[in-house]
């Protein structure tokens, strides 16, 4: 609706993970560091935790972006799988559409082929997102998918991704092997004060508006407030105050346009 009146070729403010429009603060890079680290130096099992809207979905996707020609990747977004089905999964983002059979069948398939690709000279990743979904059953399922090996390397890179409540259930008594295989670990925080407003310029440029500054510096630093600094916030925010400021007639949008934008969201930031 407000896209003409701001110059827009699409929507900045989308909570669809795209990592196109994703800016890198110290945070977010750091982030990013421990992942590529983790899985350039087969690590093994990397551990990326954070709130809802933290951004570990499109900076796993960003990830998935940079790895070169020598890696092959699964990405599980929704990992609330029996065991069956989270192997066949696993096999049909590897491009093993036609794997059938049993549990046994199926993991001796999936073995066959990371074989293959090691011969072939190319690391997988798995990368599980909302993992905190997983049963503790499950999880250590996917330990025992990391004892799949040759006698030089692990066949399998695992980054496990999901909110804070993760790193609970990671401290079960019954995942400790599992807990104890996890050397590489980062916690995703909030978009720093001083980064909001470049957060919020970088997406409206992305999207194509020659009035990336569209938003006053005292509005940013509402929505930053408003927001406690959790990108899909900003997002959601952003988005209303642009409504808002639309609805006006107006080219900037002010405190008055953010206070507008979360009193219509305010049951969503409680």
């Amino acid at each position: 609706m407000y896209l003409d009146h701001f110059g827009l070729r699409e929507s900045p403010f989308n909570i669809t993970p795209n990592p196109r429009f994703l800016f890198m603060t110290p945070t977010h890079r750091r982030a990013l560091d421990h992942l590529t680290y983790g899985v350039t130096q087969r690590r093994g099992f990397i551990l990326l935790t954070g709130d809802v809207g933290a951004g570990k979905t499109t900076l796993c996707r960003e990830l998935l972006d940079h790895l070169g020609d020598e890696y092959r990747t699964a990405l599980i977004l929704d990992p609330r799988l029996s065991e069956t089905q989270l192997l066949r999964a696993i096999l049909h983002e590897l491009g093993r559409s036609n794997a059938r059979g049993d549990r046994l069948s199926l993991r001796q398939q999936l073995n066959r082929h990371l074989l293959d690709e090691t011969s072939a000279g190319r690391d997988v990743v798995l990368i599980i997102d909302e993992a905190q979904h997983l049963t503790l059953d499950r999880l250590e399922q996917i330990r025992l998918l990391s004892n799949l090996e040759t006698d030089h390397r692990k066949l399998l890179q695992i980054i496990l991704s999901g909110q804070p409540e993760l790193g609970t259930k990671l401290a079960h008594p019954q995942l400790r092997q599992l807990r104890q295989r996890i050397t590489v670990r980062y916690h995703l925080g909030p978009i720093a004060p001083e980064d909001a407003e470049g957060y919020i310029r970088h997406r409206m440029s992305v999207a194509g508006s020659g009035a990336s500054a569209a938003f006053e510096r005292d509005a940013v630093g509402r929505i930053h407030e408003h927001a406690s600094g959790i990108p899909r916030l900003v997002n959601a925010i952003s988005d209303m105050s642009l409504l808002a400021a639309y609805a006006a007639s107006d080219r900037r949008v002010t405190t008055g346009h953010v206070r507008s934008a979360v009193n219509e969201l305010q049951e969503c930031l409680t």
